[in-house]
């Protein structure tokens, strides 16, 4: 007898823990330590070794964002011409070798060009990374792998600084060099073992345009990631000092680890509803999340003069709230600029979504070390309150119809 009514058959998941797909979010995890070993500690080195005021400092600092801003867009298109892998392993070389030259930079100007080049490096492998990875996982759990991807992302970030500092005590900074420069080599070992599949260059034929270079269709989501990003480069670069001017100074390390576990405990489930179709709605919430952390430093100083105690309760809640909400918005946003591209220009869409963090992230850092000189570090968190307020409205009532009319996926 026929069955009237069959069930519906389930349809098994793709497989996401690859081979290849463990080896590069290894690779990720030990570029990302070697990198975040830094942030804290270098403006305490520049300042230390060479007696740089804070403009100074945010100055050198910034020109390794501006460095990464100017060759975004062309590395997206590089990754979308030529085949992505041997790319990826020779600017991932290329970024660990230049840590060698700020142990032996003896000047100013020269640690400022090295920082230079070694932000263009960083923006190749970047770039030429995550583009990598949507590669290799499969289409249907693109939020999800972005999400875990991001993660080891959030656990460099967890681990580096706090081994950063803790080296800084000593005294010895060419320690916190040499451990940025070994973990780089241990992940080349594991980039270099990756298996991506050969994807055939669709745009090496054509005319070399504007719209090459940059997804148009995603500058509107830019104009709300860029001053968003700006509260992240100002938060990453001075939280530290804050801290220390206002007398607390025990385990000031410790707020990029609850930063980080708010990152990461964010992925647990955004990564599933941006594969559900909830991508604006991720976003918005993880915007929210963010303006309630910023609120958190901008009272920081109150909360310190009232007791110490409060201080640090404040002090971590700021770093937990910031971590989640930016943990909620990076998946969510990078899958939102890559469903509004063609796939043959996906590196396109990933360089157009990281050039405005690094827009946002280098004029936090630049301007951040200029508004702490003349008006002191708790003003840069006033002004970071409107740039959250300014970008969650754009992105509500611009960005969101936007990105619903000309979606492609």
């Amino acid at each position: 007898m026929t069955d009237l009514h069959p069930q519906p058959v389930e349809v098994p998941k793709e497989r996401l823990w690859t081979r290849s797909y463990v080896l590069i979010c290894i690779a990720n995890f030990m570029m990302c330590f070697a990198f975040y070993t830094l942030v804290p500690t270098l403006p305490f080195y520049l300042g230390d070794v060479f007696g740089a005021g804070r403009t100074t400092i945010g100055v050198i600092l910034s020109c390794y964002t501006v460095a990464v801003l100017c060759v975004r867009p062309f590395a997206g298109w590089i990754a979308d011409t030529f085949a992505r892998k041997p790319l990826y392993v020779a600017a991932y070389f290329l970024f660990i070798s230049f840590f060698v030259g700020y142990l032996a930079a003896g000047t100013l100007l020269l640690f400022g060009l090295l920082r230079v080049m070694h932000g263009v490096m960083f923006g190749l492998v970047t770039t030429t990374g995550n583009t990598l990875v949507i590669d290799i996982m499969p289409s249907s759990r693109r939020g999800e792998g972005l999400g875990y991807y991001g993660v080891m992302n959030n656990l460099a970030m967890s681990i580096g600084p706090m081994v950063g500092l803790f080296v800084m005590t000593s005294g010895n900074y060419d320690v916190i060099f040499y451990s940025a420069l070994a973990s780089g080599g241990i992940g080349m070992i594991f980039a270099s073992s990756i298996k991506a599949p050969r994807v055939v260059p669709k745009t090496s034929n054509q005319a070399v345009s504007t719209d090459r270079f940059i997804l148009k269709k995603g500058l509107p989501a830019c104009g709300a990631m860029l001053p968003m990003a700006i509260p992240w480069g100002m938060t990453m670069t001075f939280i530290a000092m804050h801290a220390g001017e206002l007398g607390l100074t025990a385990n000031t390390g410790y707020f990029f680890t609850v930063m980080a576990a708010g990152l990461i405990i964010s992925r647990i489930g955004s990564g599933k509803r941006v594969d559900r179709g909830q991508i604006t709605q991720v976003i918005t919430q993880g915007m929210l999340i963010v303006f309630v952390g910023i609120v958190c430093e901008a009272f920081l100083g109150v909360a310190a003069g009232y007791n110490l105690t409060a201080g640090y309760a404040l002090y971590f809640a700021a770093a937990f709230f910031i971590g989640f909400g930016f943990g909620t918005i990076f998946p969510a946003s990078n899958t939102l600029f890559v469903n509004l591209a063609p796939n043959d220009r996906r590196a396109t869409a990933n360089a157009t979504y990281l050039t405005g963090w690094d827009v946002g992230i280098g004029l936090g850092m630049f301007f951040g070390g200029r508004i702490a000189e003349r008006w002191g570090l708790s003003t840069i968190y006033w002004v970071d309150i409107a740039l959250a307020a300014f970008a969650l409205l754009w992105f509500t009532l611009y960005v969101t119809p936007h990105f619903q009319r000309h979606r492609l996926r």
